[in-house]
């Protein structure tokens, strides 16, 4: 364990200040600070707030995990960042601040994709991926079947919303039932106690001509809305827990049946489902029902896995590292609409990373840095 790469990854995606170290396959710290009790008030997720919250966070969250782990900074081997896709204003503050470090530390920079870094977090629970992984993402903004052959540098999309994510549909029904924000949990709180099988709400794409894997939720929740709206209107009262029971149910099912369908089309053993929503018990639930019955292996980190956090940043951080990618450049942008096919972003040039730093991490797994004299000057002002 000793010898596999000790990486810090920072997240700042949204409104979860996140910051993780892992050793190899090993968590060893994750620390949240969040900010979603800011947003609460505005029914969602406001960039400006999410913004400077992660920088009221950032450096406390980065000691407290430090601390945890029982690290030092000068131990690691490398920074890792989330650097898109998510809000560009979040996103900068994150990647200012993995820029900072690494620079001041001499240790390589990876901008890596949030997206990539949902898949690549269940090593920390279940193990290093199968190659081929099938990958469910549902989260607030993704709804994606992925195709990863190799995670640090062959992701490919199958299938995605074309329209709301399941994460912003809970939001969204939540908020016509007055039941506040985030909608996933409270949703999900209440179904227990409802009727699935009470209302029968739309499947959307699921219709013989409609796209195998793309999602739709958007005609869902104005069903929904209509429906409760229709209730009120009659002056009759909203079964709240059958409402929530039946529009979760009816989100789970399109989800796992497409799916379990990607995974038959494309010859792939394993479904890994990732993201806020796969907290879900409901939707964990059928997975692994429908995937028992399909004789493929359901994996599913714990749910606090599943949000987003620092730790899957560091995770794919690690593999990159262990798996000798090249290094970002020190321009790294924020870039708010990276594409899941680009899982991390490496140096134009693909050269040693930034600030001429040189690694390697095969054989000893031995590290050797070759700073040139502007850095180490800079370094000796920065911390002198």
């Amino acid at each position: 364990m000793a010898d596999e790469p000790l990486v810090l990854g920072i997240e700042t995606s949204c409104d979860e200040t996140g910051v993780g170290i892992v050793r190899g396959h090993t968590l060893l710290a994750d620390a949240v600070a969040s900010s979603v009790d800011e947003h609460a008030r505005f029914g969602g997720v406001v960039p400006e707030v999410a913004s400077r919250a992660h920088l009221e966070a950032m450096v406390p969250t980065i000691r407290r995990a430090l601390k945890e782990a029982g690290v030092a900074a000068s131990d690691l081997d490398g920074i890792a960042v989330t650097a898109g896709p998510g809000l560009a204003g979040a996103l900068l503050v994150g990647v200012s601040a993995a820029k900072a470090y690494a620079y001041a530390l001499g240790k390589p920079l990876y901008g890596v994709n949030h997206l990539a870094s949902h898949i690549c977090v269940d090593q920390l629970e279940h193990g290093a991926l199968p190659e081929p992984t099938m990958a469910l993402l549902v989260s607030g903004g993704h709804s994606s079947l992925l195709l990863a052959p190799d995670i640090t540098s062959d992701v490919r999309p199958l299938g995605s919303t074309i329209d709301d994510a399941a994460g912003e549909a809970f939001d969204k029904v939540a908020r016509v039932l007055h039941l506040g924000f985030p909608g996933g949990p409270v949703i999900d709180r209440y179904a227990r106690e409802g009727d699935p099988d009470a209302i029968r709400f739309p499947r959307g794409l699921t219709g013989s001509r409609d796209p195998v894997y793309d999602f739709s939720f958007s005609g869902l929740k104005t069903a929904v809305a209509r429906w409760i709206e229709a209730k009120r209107a009659a002056g009759e009262e909203v079964p709240v827990a059958d409402v929530a029971a039946s529009f979760q149910e009816a989100v789970v099912d399109v989800l796992t049946r497409k799916a379990v369908r990607a995974c038959k089309d494309n010859g792939v053993d394993h479904l890994m489902i990732g993201g806020g929503v796969a907290a879900n018990s409901r939707l964990r639930a059928l997975a692994q029902d429908r995937c028992e019955k399909a004789g493929i292996t359901l994996r599913v980190p714990r749910p606090k896995l599943c949000t987003d956090n620092g730790a899957m940043v560091a995770a794919l951080g690690a593999e990159m590292v262990a798996r000798n990618r090249p290094a970002s450049a020190w321009d790294l942008p924020a870039d708010s609409s990276l594409p899941v096919t680009e899982p991390h972003v490496p140096a134009p040039d693909h050269d040693h990373g930034p600030g001429g730093h040189s690694h390697t991490h095969g054989h000893g797994h031995g590290h050797a840095h070759d700073h040139d004299h502007f850095h180490e000057l800079s370094k000796d002002n920065l911390y002198p």
